[in-house]
């Protein structure tokens, strides 16, 4: 077998070849992160049997996800390697050194040391892009709500008994239509009769009639806000900037819908679970197989319970730890609403934990632990939901 070690930097990379005795194959040398570095490492490898090539890279960040998506298509054998396997290789040295070229014979020897590699599959590479758009929906996700907060704050300056009306929020097609008009109460109030009733009946698609135009008139003539411009200003550009959220919410949401549907994987199985949430959850997960254990899972979500201990006292309920990964965690957590609504298992399960005196959030916590368990099994023995 012939072990390619390749160490991964942002704008160049090394690699270098071994046999199975260790002899050298080919010198460290560096190639582009690009696409004619890509083929000049496929013109150092073109003498060898690609059958008998395995490719081994450091786990780290995304610098080195474009290297094994192009290398996986070409039917290359490609492994990832923990950093801390390379690390111990390092240290049995004895000369302390570390340097791109000498990197790679160290994560060639490293790959040559695996009794079963585990190589990238095509499938790996779909999680892999899950993981990313999941991820920045989130964020996404996160600004709209800051940016939902920060206008109530500003409407509650300039037209504070609009909250009255609305009934449902401030957060609806209806208001955010009005407001982009017509940002503070005074100008409200003298908006043209007809337009607002247009604006209130076409935006809320008949829910609300004409006759709550006239209703809405009386506050906003009376209303105590202020009129300042600069408020004014900062809702309507609060508005866009919530709508322009929205539109990129969706169009990642319909990436990740596509991904999800390609994959067809038997946690979608699971009712409750849809291809948002679970999108989400696989693509944070990744390859199953580098948890041994559920407990392993639960603590890479950070649903695991944190531990207090100090001399003889051990504290027996203790909060979770929220280590690990965020993104996951709240992915389960909302599937977890979800799953409780739509299985009695989980639902009685939840029910016990609130019999129990426990909250609403620490209960869901619960669920989602016992489900991560659920999904394990069903990652692991690529079975489908059981609903009992």
């Amino acid at each position: 077998m012939i072990y390619v070690g390749i160490d991964i930097a942002k704008l160049n990379h090394f690699a270098s070849a071994i046999d199975s005795d260790g002899t050298l194959l080919i010198e460290p040398f560096k190639f582009l992160n690009d696409n004619d570095g890509f083929y000049s490492l496929l013109s150092k490898l073109n003498p060898f049997e690609k059958d008998s090539i395995i490719i081994g890279l450091e786990s780290t960040a995304h610098y080195g996800n474009n290297l094994v998506f192009f290398l996986v298509s070409k039917g290359f054998h490609v492994c990832m390697i923990n950093p801390i396997q390379t690390s111990s290789l390092r240290k049995n040295r004895l000369r302390k050194t570390k340097t791109d070229k000498v990197d790679t014979l160290v994560i060639a020897k490293a790959v040559a040391l695996m009794e079963n590699p585990r190589f990238v599959t095509l499938y790996d590479i779909a999680l892999m892009q899950l993981k990313n758009p999941g991820r920045f929906r989130l964020k996404l996700v996160k600004q709209r709500t800051r940016t939902k907060i920060q206008l109530t704050s500003y409407v509650d300056q300039t037209f504070p008994e609009l909250q009255y009306f609305f009934k449902s929020g401030l957060h609806q097609k209806a208001v955010y239509a009005i407001l982009k008009e017509a940002p503070s109460a005074s100008q409200i109030a003298s908006m043209h009769l007809t337009h607002l009733k247009y604006l209130l009946t076409s935006n809320s698609h008949g829910r609300f009639k004409k006759e709550s135009a006239l209703e809405l008139r009386v506050p906003a003539q009376k209303s105590v806000g202020n009129s300042d411009k600069s408020l004014s200003v900062q809702i309507t550009q609060s508005i866009a900037l919530i709508e322009l959220l929205d539109r990129q919410i969706n169009t990642v949401e319909t990436e990740i819908r596509d991904i999800v549907e390609s994959l067809d994987s038997v946690i979608m199985t699971i009712p409750g679970i849809g291809p948002i949430n679970g999108g989400m959850i696989l693509g944070e997960i990744g390859d199953i197989s580098r948890f041994s254990k559920p407990r392993k899972l639960l603590a890479f979500a950070g649903l695991d319970p944190s531990v207090y201990q100090s001399g003889n006292f051990s504290a027996r309920k203790t909060r979770m730890s929220k280590r690990g990964s965020g993104a996951l965690r709240y992915a389960l957590m909302n599937a977890a609403h979800n799953v409780v609504k739509y299985n009695a298992t989980f639902k009685e399960y939840y029910d016990s934990k609130r019999a129990e005196g426990r909250s609403h959030y620490n209960a869901l916590g619960h669920c989602a632990g016992k489900l991560v368990r659920v999904i394990y099994k069903m990652l692991t023995d690529d079975v489908k939901f059981n609903p009992d």
